[in-house]
């Protein structure tokens, strides 16, 4: 691995140049900034190969157990500048770079986010793999290869539009085709019974399918020399030109093999607003889930002789509902294809089957029509029925007579094929990714699984990489920690809690907010450049960056900045510290009301940002096309987090932790992660609004919440919900926000109106805090010495230790 004190300049200008030539046939002078990205992350991956093939001869030698992470999504970010990092090489081919005239930034700027994620679950799996490399835990990621992830946004007239993300334009320099592990997955056909050696065996015939390709990303790990695989799979035709059908003239026929595989890894998340976009959501998840676990049977019979072990050596963890049709795959290939019993076949899968739940929301927990389920998926399908048969016997057992049980419990009811309790039923563990998100699940939405098999839950509270969202993501704040405590952070997050012998020192106050200071002026420089926005940098820059949903509840953050604007314009001379109000989120391409709330954000901010009787004391910024090179950006320049979801919505939030590393001060509900936050870093230092869950569970319960009595009490709430039809925001449509007035007078489903004035309070509080700057400092700096317990090496730790039973290997 290339060391601070053994890395060659001469070399590695040498190895540039050489590849300039190589792949583009130009001297480097001659050469495009993306040409010299493309050169510099193929030096950077030479130098990444001999560790990545060290590694898996140790894996093989050393015959440590594997955990497979699979994932629907891996919202992985640039490559380049994190896997320079990792090899303790950045600075060095910085000052390389520079030498020969070229700018690292602009470099690295070349690269495209990886388009295999979408939100927070996605983000997660890559820390989490860049943790298990870290850590020297032997892991694959397993995933899809989308050739055009879920989306690029565009903000056109205030609207979302959606433009395909063809983030492989260039192709990806750190990429290595695996044609020799590719495998065949089938779709739809029929089951046909034949006897073999006196034993039933189950046949698909009739069936497409596919070819599975593999194509391995490395996860490099901090300056250890281990390189773990993301494995992504693409999608090829078997056949992928029928030359017989073509002479006939049925030239769809001819390519239908083809349009088949396209499809299948064309983007993420396809709408499911329609049955086609179902089934190919479903084909999809099948697709990864057969190819993944085909893989990794065929990897462990290599070095090992009996399959009924398989669990010693292998432990699938499924990252929420998408990837739980593995539990049924598993019990495919161990039964029709290894030749096992049932009962053999059903202790390995539970023995190696883990499920992660991401959520409370019920819609998120998927379903299956059983039309469609069958149809597409035969032979699963009639083991997915067993499997339901023998565990609804195992509920009659513990609950004789108790049909509300099955009713509740059941893998399959009124039509559906539910995957949660597919994965409950077929793994050993079912964890929750917050404690007060395991504690709802135990409680009210899983609450009968809790019951009958308390043994299999548990809790993980979700972590960030400190390597992603401090060291690269900011490096000013990096360097300053490292100059106050040492390095030892960067690897052992729970070392910044040293930090707190500063947090009074007035001049290392200083000297932190004047990087927070350095870092809103590159964030200034960014809004200005693509959004065309002058905003202050010694204003508050108050962030709300996420998926847009509706219990995140973004339409409350706009509903008080349209508060605030009639405050000014009603009081021109109230005295507020000028506050930025920053938004980013992608909206589901199908999610009608998430895209109108973000037109409403970019309504409000066309006319806020464009009146000059305000003085500029509040400006309004939509981020387009959120991501994580840009959330990078945004972290490290926040001063307020917005984490205001409705208490008992949110499973946990990452962003709410890469916020407070960054020193950004906690703006929310007691919900998911932040209640944990609020216990690490103090009530005091965090501005905590709104119902509890508690309360918000008691409300849905006895459904005696009205909110027109909030509209007919409040004066602030009525004036806000008018501007939404009477065209202030929308002269030329005065209808166009009707849709969200609506919802909010006739359900208010998330409690917006009922939290309204007590978040407006919060923001007062914010208001008065930051004028005291020294004790805005010092709660800052509290933050992140306060963050180190949600480091994603700490929630690593504990799932290696306490679930999959991993051991480190060290080269």
């Amino acid at each position: 691995m290339i060391k601070k004190d053994t890395f060659d300049k001469e070399k590695f200008k040498k190895e540039l140049e050489s590849n300039v030539r190589m792949l583009f046939r130009r001297n480097l002078d001659e050469a495009t900034t993306q040409q010299i990205y493309q050169a510099v992350a193929y030096s950077v991956k030479d130098d990444i190969i001999d560790n990545w093939i060290e590694t898996h001869k140790a894996y093989e030698k050393q015959d440590k157990k594997m955990v497979y992470y699979m994932s629907m999504e891996f919202l992985m970010g640039r490559a380049l500048g994190n896997n320079m990092i990792n090899l303790l090489c950045y600075d060095e081919v910085r000052e390389t770079l520079e030498e020969l005239g070229l700018d690292m930034n602009l470099i690295e700027d070349q690269e495209p986010d990886a388009a295999l994620g979408n939100g927070g679950l996605g983000r997660l799996a890559a820390c989490f793999l860049d943790s298990l490399a870290t850590l020297g835990y032997p892991a694959y990621g397993c995933g899809i290869r989308y050739r055009y992830g879920m989306f690029k946004q565009k903000i056109e007239n205030g609207y979302q539009v959606e433009v395909p993300d063809n983030w492989l334009k260039y192709g990806n320099p750190f990429e290595i085709k695996r044609d020799e592990y590719a495998v065949e997955v089938k779709f739809g056909g029929y089951v046909d019974v034949e006897m073999h050696n006196g034993r039933q065996k189950f046949v698909q015939k009739g069936y497409q399918s596919v070819r599975a390709v593999p194509y391995d990303m490395p996860i490099v790990g901090y300056g250890n020399h281990i390189v773990n695989t993301l494995r992504i799979w693409d999608a090829e035709a078997i056949n992928n030109f029928n030359l017989d059908s073509f002479d006939k003239g049925e030239y769809e026929k001819a390519v239908e093999q083809e349009n088949l595989a396209r499809t299948i890894c064309e983007v993420l998340y396809p709408n499911d607003n329609h049955m086609a976009g179902k089934e190919l959501r479903l084909k999809q998840q099948y697709f990864f889930i057969s190819a993944s676990v085909q893989r990794a049977v065929a990897k462990y019979k290599q070095t090992h002789d009996d399959i009924r072990k398989f669990h010693e050596k292998v432990t699938f963890q499924l990252n929420d509902t998408h990837p739980t049709v593995a539990v049924a795959e598993l019990m495919r290939i161990l039964v029709d294809e290894e030749g096992l019993e049932w009962d053999e076949a059903w202790e390995v899968t539970r023995k190696t089957c883990a499920y992660t739940n991401h959520t409370i929301m019920a819609e998120a927990l998927e379903k299956w029509p059983i039309e469609l389920f069958s149809r597409l998926l035969p032979r699963v399908y009639q083991i997915v029925e067993e499997i339901n048969r023998r565990f609804v016997i195992e509920i009659q057992n513990k609950y004789p007579g108790d049909q509300e049980k099955i009713r509740k419990m059941a893998i399959l009811y009124d039509g559906q094929v539910r995957m949660a309790h597919l994965a409950i039923a077929g793994s050993y563990s079912v964890n929750g990714v917050a404690r007060l998100h395991t504690e709802i699940l135990k409680k009210r939405e899983l609450r009968d699984f809790y019951e009958m098999m308390p043994e299999k839950f548990n809790n993980k509270t979700n972590g960030i990489t400190q390597r992603r969202f401090l060291l690269h993501g900011n490096p000013l704040l990096a360097s300053w920690v490292t100059d106050k405590i040492g390095d030892d952070w960067i690897t052992n997050l729970d070392h910044l809690k040293h930090l707190k012998v500063y947090v009074d020192d007035e001049k290392c106050q200083q000297e932190f907010m004047n990087i927070k200071y350095q870092n809103k002026v590159r964030l200034a420089k960014y809004i200005k450049e693509h959004n065309g926005i002058d905003v202050d940098p010694r204003s508050i820059f108050d962030c709300q960056v996420k998926r847009l949903h509706e219990y995140k509840r973004q339409l409350m953050n706009i509903l008080h900045v349209m508060y605030l604007y009639n405050e000014l314009k009603a009081h021109p001379d109230m005295d507020i510290v000028p506050r930025t109000f920053i938004f980013g989120a992608k909206a589901a391409a199908g999610y009608y009301t998430a895209k109108l709330t973000i037109k409403l954000i970019n309504a409000v901010a066309d006319k806020i940002n464009n009146d000059p009787s305000i003085n500029g004391k509040i400006k309004v910024v939509f981020i387009e096309d959120y991501r994580v090179s840009n959330a990078e950006l945004i972290f490290a320049a926040a001063d307020v987090s917005e984490q205001i979801s409705t208490a008992s919505k949110e499973a946990s939030g990452t962003g709410n932790m890469k916020f407070m590393l960054n020193g950004a001060l906690t703006l929310g509900t007691m919900d998911g992660a932040n209640v944990e936050i609020v216990e690490e870093v103090g009530k005091d230092n965090a501005f905590i609004f709104g119902l509890s869950a508690e309360q918000v569970m008691e409300y849905e319960k006895n459904g005696n919440y009205n909110p027109r009595d909030v509209y007919n009490n409040n004066q602030d709430v009525r004036q806000v919900l008018t501007q939404l039809v009477n065209g202030f925001y929308s002269p030329e449509n005065p209808e166009l926000f009707r849709a969200l007035y609506d919802a909010l007078l006739e359900k208010d489903t998330y409690f917006t109106l009922l939290d309204f004035d007590s978040y407006k309070e919060a923001h007062n509080r914010i208001d008065a805090a930051y004028r005291d700057e020294q004790h805005w400092a010092r709660t800052a700096m509290l933050q992140t010495a306060s963050a180190g317990k949600f480091s994603s090496d700490r929630t690593i730790e504990e799932y290696a230790k306490e679930m999959w039973h991993l051991e480190k290997v060290t080269l």
